[in-house]
């Protein structure tokens, strides 16, 4: 089966693939897809299967496997194909290249070669459990996978203590017990925090909580499935009655007594009783 040679120019195109529903991806993914020289995905099948779906041909083009363990002997001959002058795509199983994902040597060393990387954005695990999380999403700090050991992941989450934004992590659903304690018995069981399983897919969950009761949910539930968990930021000892009164202040212009309270008190990790009757006494003063 013969092809018109591509319209895109030489370069590593880095394209977002859908985490579940097959719809997510961008119209620019597609276009990508369709046009582009030599593909590389780090699962052929899942690519393959994608494009069936949107009815994209592979026809004669070349297409590689390029995952964690075949990389430093794959990485060379996509290299020659950009040196060649072709375009070429890698898709990440679901979700964004170079985020948790073995992509990240392959396009620093075509970055390191002078050659052209693109990116076309589409979904994201992290970005979406942030924003199902109902945690504050002003700052936040990805983390990825914590290490396998306890005494090794402990130290990790020591480190992640006291950043100043909603921690973002990766989790297989066999350490997810484990994880949720360790980050319990370290960070604070008071804390709030999400787990996100699925997300996209027909079994999508989003369970909100305390660390400590998120915790004893997944050891009394074992779970399957992709998971992201999330957990809220340190709780700040600086901060002034008189600050979080301006911000209740604010809050009350556009929203109920009671949807003023739970935002403030999420944004500062306060309890939510105390921040309602302050928020009672602003209204009433």
């Amino acid at each position: 089966m013969s092809r018109d040679a591509s319209q895109l120019s030489a370069g590593l195109y880095l394209i977002a693939t859908p985490l579940g529903t097959a719809r997510d991806i961008t119209l620019r993914a597609l276009d990508i897809l369709a046009e582009v020289d030599v593909l590389v995905a780090e699962d052929t099948r899942s690519l393959r299967k994608l494009m069936q779906i949107h009815g994209v041909a592979l026809g004669d083009r070349l297409l590689l496997s390029y995952y964690d363990h075949n990389g430093d002997k794959i990485r060379p001959k996509i290299l020659a194909q950009l040196q060649a002058g072709k375009s070429v795509v890698y898709a990440s199983e679901a979700g964004t290249p170079m985020v948790a994902d073995p992509g990240f040597d392959l396009a620093r060393a075509a970055v390191e070669e002078g050659y052209a990387l693109v990116s076309a954005p589409g979904p994201s695990a992290a970005i979406t459990a942030l924003t199902l999380s109902g945690l504050p999403t002003d700052q936040f700090f990805f983390a990825g996978f914590l290490p396998n050991a306890s005494s090794k992941r402990k130290a990790a989450l020591r480190g992640f203590r006291d950043i100043p934004g909603t921690l973002v992590f990766y989790e297989s659903p066999k350490r997810l017990g484990a994880m949720l304690f360790d980050a319990s018995d370290i960070l604070g069981g008071d804390r709030r925090a999400a787990i996100c399983r699925e997300l996209t897919k027909k079994f999508e969950e989003v369970r909100r909580g305390t660390l400590s009761d998120l915790a004893e949910y997944a050891r009394q539930n074992p779970t399957k499935g992709e998971i992201v968990v999330t957990i809220d930021r340190a709780p700040s000892d600086e901060t002034s009655q008189s600050e979080i009164d301006e911000t209740l202040k604010e809050a009350l212009q556009k929203m109920s007594v009671r949807d003023a309270a739970d935002f403030v008190a999420s944004h500062y990790n306060l309890k939510k009783r105390p921040v309602y009757q302050r928020a009672l006494e602003l209204t009433k003063g």
